[in-house]
């Protein structure tokens, strides 16, 4: 009976759960600055606004590189730009603690670190995963989604004790060892590019896909896709949901300890968010297969605005742990729905680079937020400021959502207008 299960085993699954693993790592990093922010720019002695910018520049630079990622894949193989990636983290931690200049710590920590979280990023690591799973792709991306989600619940607590014990240095260090420790056995022994013929299909569902791939569909091409209304509206959502995910990740800390909360009970509250959302990733994949994708992105993007404004009004702690219960159940599947939007729309072959193309939008979002965070809060005070303009943005992406194409409908024409796209 052991020998039979052994048999069914898709080796698919393996890479999925390294992928997540690595991703828990990247992700929670990228989502999970905000421990280190007081305390790095106390001891260094940067301004808020000073660290802020540098940290902005560092989202930039993460946006950025996943695009050199992909095409270095392209050329190299995920497994060779996993190693560059680690190799780029370690390198550029082990300069990062050992600077105290601002453009010098702006090189190691907001380029080099970024650059290199990037190379082990979900949308470095998605395309593999694509290349093995065809009847259970959904789900493997979901995995990888969930793997994202948890890394900003366990990264923000752990961060935090770790640096309140140890000091940001070691605490980053160890993360530099860590991911370099879990990351080159990961690309050596597990990740493979080249995947079976016909990946996780049933014997019948390769054959119908050999029949339907015989005749492939006339479909748009990128530019004539780019230039659609749609894709500019998930690009404006991605663009907020990027500017509310990285707001939270590097200035909701300070912000709640800011408002009388000390750091351990502001890390759980953020850290709540995340284990909230892994659970909130099962229930919405199972979702977004039975209603409308455009409706449920849409109340994700809205309960998520009223979510920032709730948090720089929460006072006590069974508040601020309500208000991230709420929260965390819509965190997570506003990227995975977008990209499930975008193969709706202009089909699977496509999606890849839309994706990665519309996924700077929310990088964009992220460095923007990033800046704001700590600049309005030097210059006014205030907190307001930009948490309120992130819900802000959240409602207005719910509202663009709701105009999205429904299930079902493709532009696969180049003459079919993108204003003529029918609503439901």
């Amino acid at each position: 009976m052991t020998s039979a299960l052994r048999s069914r085993w898709y080796f698919g699954w393996n890479i999925v759960a390294a992928a997540a693993l690595l991703t828990l790592l990247s992700t929670g990093m990228r989502l999970g600055i905000g421990p280190f922010f007081l305390p790095i720019a106390h001891d260094l002695g940067f301004s808020r606004s000073l660290l802020a910018t540098i940290v902005a520049i560092g989202m930039a630079c993460y946006g950025l590189a996943m695009p050199v990622g992909g095409h270095l894949i392209a050329r190299f193989g995920t497994r060779s730009v996993l190693l560059l990636g680690a190799g780029v983290v370690g390198a550029s931690v082990a300069w990062a603690v050992l600077t105290r200049d601002p453009f010098s710590f702006m090189l190691a920590f907001g380029v080099g670190f970024s650059v290199g979280l990037a190379f082990v990023s979900p949308v470095s690591l998605t395309p593999v995963i694509s290349h093995w799973f065809t009847r259970r792709r959904g789900m493997a991306l979901f995995f990888l989604s969930t793997g994202s989600m948890a890394g900003m619940a366990v990264m923000t607590p752990v961060s935090a004790w770790a640096i309140e014990s140890f000091g940001w240095r070691a605490t980053l260090v160890g993360f530099a060892a860590v991911f370099m420790g879990l990351t080159l056995p990961a690309a050596l022994f597990v990740i493979r590019d080249t995947a079976p013929e016909h990946t996780d299909l049933l014997p019948e569902e390769a054959a119908a896909q050999r029949a339907r791939s015989a005749t492939p569909p006339l479909s748009l091409t990128l530019r004539e896709a780019m230039r659609t209304v749609p894709f500019w509206k998930i690009f404006f959502g991605l663009f907020c949901c990027g500017f509310s995910m990285n707001l939270l990740g590097t200035h909701g800390m300070p912000m709640l300890m800011d408002h009388g909360f000390d750091a351990f009970t502001s890390s759980m509250g953020i850290g709540l968010i995340g284990i909230v959302a892994i659970g909130g990733t099962l229930v919405l994949g199972r979702l977004a297969d039975r209603v409308p994708r455009r409706k449920l992105l849409a109340v994700i993007y809205f309960i998520r605005g009223l979510g920032f404004f709730a948090l720089v009004l929460v006072g006590t702690h069974w508040e601020l742990y309500a208000t991230a219960t709420i929260g965390g159940l819509v965190w997570a599947g506003s990227i995975a729905l977008s990209s499930a939007i975008l193969a709706d729309v202009y089909g699977v072959r496509l999606v890849g680079v839309l994706y990665g193309m519309a996924y700077l939008g929310h990088q964009l979002g992220a460095t923007i937020s990033s800046w704001l965070g700590g600049w309005a809060y030097e210059h006014f005070g205030t907190h307001w400021i930009a948490f309120g303009a992130s819900g802000t943005l959240l409602i207005a992406a719910a509202l663009v959502s709701l105009q999205l194409p429904r299930k079902g409908f493709t532009l696969m024409a180049p003459q079919v207008s993108p204003e003529a796209v029918p609503a439901r």
